[in-house]
């Protein structure tokens, strides 16, 4: 990339991760509008899961018509449009779809509701393909996970605040919206015109700012053989937007085609995995199998994150589980966001030049901040938060998984995989508070997943290193599978017994940093010596 390394972008900097507030506030969001979907258009536990459906599929079909545009012109759109331009573009986009709600809502079709939050979705894909490149070249090239990290704190704060601000918007204050979860509709109104109108502010801002020029000269190679299993999962995800239609249609049961989806997207993967070990011409990226194992990996990260709270809030109007109202629930769903700001926060650490003891002291101190800032976020709600102060526990647990990981990607992903099929096995074999803040402490494992799965997924990639960060963006697809999953296993054997499906998630994660450290093994590759990119989260 180019960029003019003697001067300092700090401002363009701050300009930037605006957009990474949005991601993270909408995206936490979601925990507050799928269970008042669920309730106002009486919908299954799978239905108001399609909620995550679309809107991180159109993260993955986003990424994916910039590929195949890319592949068929030869030319990078996004480099040829400018990554300053491809976020206004973005940010323009996620309007419209703001804009959309309102008459989506207002004519009771959650289909309708569901296509705003796929335009939103697909403005976001946009700037995110082109924010993270652009905040690397704000500067030095060895200073860029310091400032993608600040990118990822800039996000998490929109993951805290937005489920406790979208609470406030539907229900009025915190404390007074504690006896009621009804929702006059016009508030759903003001809170997507407010959402609209940020993001037009914040893309004149952009377009009016004098943000430096960032391009890269790096080739796009034609390779054709990954078209097919792209191909095949696109045609899985549709599946799942038709499973209902297509299950009348052919008389078959909609878990069959759900569940079928799921794998197709598995054994295409898989599939190239094998095809590409057979013979490596024309696979590109995928030729590595660090690659593949870590697009299964991204994806069963991204969806074991996202599921754990999207399905949190059937979970939480369940007797056993409090038995909270839609209005009650913003201080968990604040809670198991911000415990990926605290893992995140005490990750970075790592990533500035201090000294061992200084790091040793920061790492028991930085999380108990982290985790002192989110209960003052809720707290500035009125919202008491005397019951979270438990969560101390889940804290010092994960401190001491952060110092068996030592900073290096392999370490982490067991000691976090492990620790996260530890705290998914007590929610599932407890219940009350107990299971709640089993299940939140997820948050707490997956926080610096995403780097370290990222890291080891392009080592040794070389000139394909850019593919490889393409296909992996693109599986943030599970973000779209997997709650949908475990919401029509919810409808079926109970929202408890469905927590079984994180389980799964966590424990793959662990079987991929154990069989990755073989791959790279043979290739030759010291994996001891690959250190964890802090760079905040998806």
């Amino acid at each position: 990339m180019e960029q003019n390394n003697t001067k300092s972008y700090g401002s363009a900097l701050y300009t930037l991760v605006t957009v990474f507030f949005f991601w993270g506030f909408l995206a936490a969001s979601n925990g507050i509008f799928i269970p008042f979907c669920k309730a106002h258009f009486h919908l299954t536990q799978f239905e108001s899961q399609l909620i995550d459906f679309t809107f991180y599929g159109g993260y993955f079909i986003g990424s994916l018509i910039l590929y195949f545009a890319s592949q068929i012109t030869r030319v990078d759109i996004l480099n040829k449009l400018g990554y300053k331009n491809g976020i206004v573009l973005g940010l323009v986009l996620s309007a419209a779809g703001a804009l959309v709600m309102i008459p989506a809502v207002a004519t009771g079709s959650f289909i309708f509701i569901l296509g705003s939050f796929f335009i939103i979705a697909l403005g976001f894909s946009l700037q995110q393909t082109a924010a993270n490149p652009f905040v690397i070249a704000l500067g030095p090239p060895e200073t860029g996970s310091n400032r993608l990290n600040f990118a990822g704190a800039i996000n998490n704060i929109g993951g805290i605040t937005g489920p406790i601000v979208v609470s406030v918007i539907l229900f009025g204050t915190a404390k007074g919206a504690a006896a009621s979860s009804s929702v006059q509709l016009s508030t759903i109104d003001n809170l997507y015109y407010i959402l609209a109108g940020l993001f037009l502010a914040v893309a004149v801002f952009f377009y009016l700012s004098k943000l430096p020029v960032v391009t890269t000269d790096e080739k796009i190679e034609a390779s054709n053989k990954p078209t097919l299993p792209l191909i095949i999962m696109f045609l899985a995800f549709c599946l799942i937007m038709v499973a209902d239609q297509l299950a009348a249609f052919a008389g078959v049961s909609k878990a069959i085609i759900i569940y079928a989806s799921l794998a197709i997207i598995l054994f295409s993967l898989i599939g190239s995995l094998l095809s590409a070990q057979k013979s490596k011409e024309g696979w590109g990226a995928m030729q590595y199998p660090q690659l593949i194992l870590g697009m299964i990996a991204i994806f069963t990260y991204v969806g074991t994150e996202v599921t754990i709270q999207s399905n949190m809030g059937a979970l939480l109007k369940m007797p056993d589980f409090g038995g909270f109202t839609e209005s009650q629930m913003s201080p968990f769903i604040s809670l198991y966001w911000g415990s990926l700001m605290i893992g995140r926060w005490t990750g970075a650490i790592g990533a500035f030049n201090l000294s061992k003891s200084t790091k040793n002291i920061l790492t028991m101190v930085v999380p108990f901040v982290a985790f002192g800032i989110v209960l003052l976020v809720n707290r500035s709600t009125g919202v008491d938060v005397s019951n979270l102060y438990i969560y101390v526990i889940s804290i010092a647990v994960m401190i001491g998984a952060f110092y068996i990981g030592q900073q290096k990607p392999v370490r982490t992903l067991v000691s976090l995989g492990v620790l996260g099929m530890i705290f998914m096995l007590i929610g599932l074999f407890a219940t009350g508070m107990v299971a709640v803040f089993a299940f939140i402490s997820g948050g707490l494992c997956c926080s610096i997943m995403w780097p370290s799965i990222f890291s080891l997924a392009i080592t040794g990639l070389g000139k394909y290193t850019g593919q490889g960060s393409a296909f992996l963006i693109m599986m943030i697809l599970g973000g779209a599978i997997i709650p949908p999953v475990q919401g029509l296993m919810a409808d079926t054997m109970g929202i408890h017994q469905s927590y079984i499906v994180p389980v799964i998630g966590f424990a793959y994660i662990v079987f991929f940093a154990w069989k990755v450290r073989q791959e790279l093994i043979k290739q030759g590759i010291n994996i001891d010596h690959v250190s964890v990119e802090k760079s905040g989260g998806h």
